[in-house]
């Protein structure tokens, strides 16, 4: 049962004897080090990289469900690398715009 299992894996069209298995596999570090990133102050998140990373995620998702064979590894690698993007881009609108206005409420 495994066996057929790993052989049906193994011969898939976008399984690891192709392009369509490893890049999206690689692409995982992209994700992971987002994912690394919440732990930098928002300050020093770039907007330009993350409505890039964003970008390129919503679009290869979109992609990724339109494609034949359907390739679920790039789906959700792509789903995640979204998903962290957006994350990252509310932390830097929040810091950068409403810690603003609180500041200059406390002033006055």
């Amino acid at each position: 049962m495994a066996t057929s299992k790993f052989q049906a894996l193994w011969n898939h069209p976008a399984g690891p004897k192709t392009i369509h298995f490893w890049a999206p596999t690689f692409k995982w570090g992209i994700s992971i080090a987002n994912f690394a990133d919440f732990s930098k102050p928002p300050e020093k998140v770039s907007y330009p990289q993350q409505v890039a990373v964003t970008a390129t995620g919503l679009i290869w998702s979109r992609y990724s469900t339109v494609i034949t064979p359907k390739n679920w590894n790039l789906l959700s690698v792509n789903v995640v690398m979204a998903g962290t993007g957006i994350y990252q881009l509310a932390r830097k609108i929040r810091h950068d715009h409403f810690n603003e206005e609180q500041a200059v409420v406390a002033k006055e």
